[in-house]
């Protein structure tokens, strides 16, 4: 006898349960859609004939599709998905978001992945009408992927000079002068930098070449903030000692080994986010360096965790919550136009910045 072959078991649909339970496919519809209008004993039917073929219900992936939007937001990172959750300012900015979607009742997905090959995976295949992106690093290849989607996407913070890219993000040059300007004013004028990147997968010293060149717009405007702040106090801007690091423990301990390794030590360092900062204040109090006392520190974002620090640390404050709310809300109302808002900032005194020693 000829071996039999297996034949495939066609999955069972919504037809034969409508055909089962002897009702329309309408009426089947609604029992797990619209349950409401519905008489008792109909409902029960069908769902007595759905348990008994194994029917679990409508996919709702195909009856999302079929309405045309899913009702959800991609929130898209290069960096690894612990970032969501170990970095203040993302974590800030998620909180706006969910307040935007909770307004709608939108749902969130997350979307990271360090491998490059995994991140067009998690791009393409993410259910979602439209994105958020988080452009840390990898900023190009995430616009990239994203405009590949053709699905409506607003960055944030992204600091490229692409009048096509909606963004929502805040006044760089503006809140750099201020925190530079409140140093100065209490006398320092022997300064360090550490900079968020400048372009894609690089940290070290920075040179004047390099920041004229910065592909990161948002680094290169704070930079001149601080250094046209700066220059009307005598400080020689061209020889502030500047480290890019990468937003991350690592490189802002090496950027600071670095600093501190030259000939004319800091009194004030100025740190272009919270989480530099606040990893700038564990490296010199390991070192037994005062805050302010031999070093003062600024930094930039106004998390929340930046006032419980040791010391509470003086900051730019940008509305990141805010930020996320009107994020969410631009693709949840996306309409087709391109809308990059820019925000304002505010000087936030805390202890970490006071007089320069005499």
């Amino acid at each position: 006898m000829a071996p039999q072959t297996a034949r495939k078991t066609r999955p069972i649909r919504l037809a034969d349960i409508a055909k089962a339970a002897g009702v329309s496919h309408g009426t089947a519809s609604n029992v797990f859609s619209h349950p409401e209008i519905v008489r008792e004993e109909v409902r029960e039917r069908v769902r007595a004939a759905a348990e008994a073929m194994g029917y679990a219900g409508p996919d709702p992936k195909g009856r999302l599709l079929r309405a045309g939007k899913v009702n959800a937001i991609g929130v898209a990172t290069a960096e690894p998905l612990s970032y969501f959750f170990d970095d203040p300012f993302a974590r800030t900015m998620m909180a706006g978001i969910s307040e935007g979607c909770d307004a709608t009742g939108a749902g969130i997905a997350l979307v990271s992945a360090v491998n490059e090959e995994k991140l067009a995976w998690n791009i393409q295949s993410a259910l979602v009408d439209g994105f958020i992106l988080f452009c840390i690093e990898g900023g190009s290849r995430l616009v990239t992927l994203t405009r590949e989607r053709k699905l409506p996407f607003v960055a944030l913070e992204l600091g490229f000079e692409d009048e096509d890219i909606s963004a929502i993000g805040v006044d760089n040059v503006a809140g750099a002068r201020l925190a530079a300007s409140h140093l100065a004013e209490l006398g320092h004028r022997r300064f360090a930098v550490l900079a968020l990147p400048l372009i894609d997968n690089s940290t070290g010293p920075v040179s004047p070449e390099q920041i004229l060149a910065a592909r990161y717009t948002a680094t290169r405007d704070r930079l001149v903030g601080y250094f046209e702040a700066l220059s009307p106090f005598g400080v020689d801007t061209s020889r502030v000692p500047t480290y890019e690091t990468g937003n991350d423990e690592l490189s802002t301990r090496a950027g600071l080994e670095w600093i501190f390794a030259g000939s004319e030590l800091p009194t004030a360092i100025l740190a272009m986010s919270d989480r530099i900062a606040m990893f700038a204040l564990e490296w010199l109090s390991d070192r037994g360096l005062a805050v302010p006392g031999d070093v003062s520190v600024v930094g930039f974002d106004g998390v929340p965790d930046a006032a419980f620090c040791i010391p509470p640390l003086t900051t730019i404050a940008q509305p990141i919550a805010e930020i996320g709310r009107r994020a969410a809300r631009a693709i949840l109302d996306f309409d087709g136009t391109v809308r990059r808002e820019t925000l304002g900032v505010e000087l936030v005194v805390r202890a970490s910045a006071g007089p320069a020693k005499a």
